[in-house]
């Protein structure tokens, strides 16, 4: 019987120690998230906002008064 419960105990410690393993790599898996964004907000940062300012340019020569700020 004292077996069982040592056993018991030991798969309820290793458990805990798997969550938090687990955690760990989900904080990874968001921090390289996270940088994925940056760099990609760095590398295409320029594309859109000229995008952006063309679009509103287009719809500025098509309006009266239009203003692009």
């Amino acid at each position: 019987m004292l077996d069982y419960l040592r056993i018991m105990l030991n798969a309820q410690k290793a458990k805990m120690d798997e969550r938090g393993a687990s955690a760990v790599e989900y904080g990874l898996l968001i921090a390289g998230i996270a940088a994925l964004i940056v760099v990609v907000v760095f590398l295409l940062g320029n594309v859109i906002h000229d995008t952006f300012n063309n679009t509103c340019g287009t719809i500025r020569d098509g309006a009266p008064g239009g203003t692009c700020e």
